[in-house]
């Protein structure tokens, strides 16, 4: 199929930004790109328009980039909720998806988000406090709080117990280490005294 060279108007999800020049199928550009008034043809008259569309394009990062921050400062700060049916061992019956989180937030707090921008490794399947990385933009990512909470009110006790065991015990194991460093340092410097009292002994022999 013949490619043609056109210079896109707007921003075009998987092909590129206002102002690049790109190479497309000739009936991609004659019937979408073309009607839509997405790109223009390459022509010495139109590659005048190049500065303006630069212009338009860097006008229009630049409030993406804003519009991202402010939301990221937002969403770091709230908790998104997700009541769910789960069953023995904190499992919930099917999965929380970076779709379901996209619903939710806009559901629960009107925020709409493409679900791409939420990064999950894999599904969450179990109840409790998860952190959900947001990349909202490439130069802004964030952390949204969400909690899966079970409609079976005494599975949702049973896991908030866990967790606050888990995390007793996480300090619990913290407060150890610190103890026992603080003994390796202080045998440190018992060790260092000894050794300092033998030299000024080793001394006054020799006098």
């Amino acid at each position: 199929m013949p490619k043609v060279d056109v210079i896109l108007t707007q921003n075009v999800v998987g092909l590129g930004a206002e102002s690049d020049q790109v190479k497309v199928a000739a009936g991609y550009a004659r019937n979408f790109l073309l009607p839509q008034r997405l790109a223009i043809p390459v022509t010495s008259v139109n590659k005048r328009r190049l500065e303006a569309l630069r212009q338009r394009r860097a006008e229009r990062e630049a409030h993406e980039l804003n519009t991202m921050t402010e939301l990221s400062k937002t969403l770091s700060k709230l908790t998104l909720v997700i009541t769910v049916k789960a069953g023995e061992g904190d499992k919930i019956f099917g999965s929380v998806t970076a779709g379901s989180i996209a619903d939710e937030l806009k559901h629960q707090f009107d925020v709409s988000l493409d679900k791409r921008k939420i990064h999950l490794e894999k599904a969450l399947r179990n109840v409790g406090d998860h952190d959900v990385e947001l990349r909202l933009h490439p130069e802004v990512s964030t952390t949204l709080k969400v909690h899966i909470k079970s409609s079976n009110p005494q599975i949702d006790a049973d896991a908030q117990a866990a967790a606050v065991a888990a995390a007793a015990e996480t300090t619990a194991k913290s407060e150890k280490r610190d103890k026992e460093g603080k003994k390796a340092e202080k045998g440190e410097v018992k060790s260092e005294k000894k050794a300092e009292a033998k030299k000024v002994d080793s001394k006054k022999e020799k006098a």
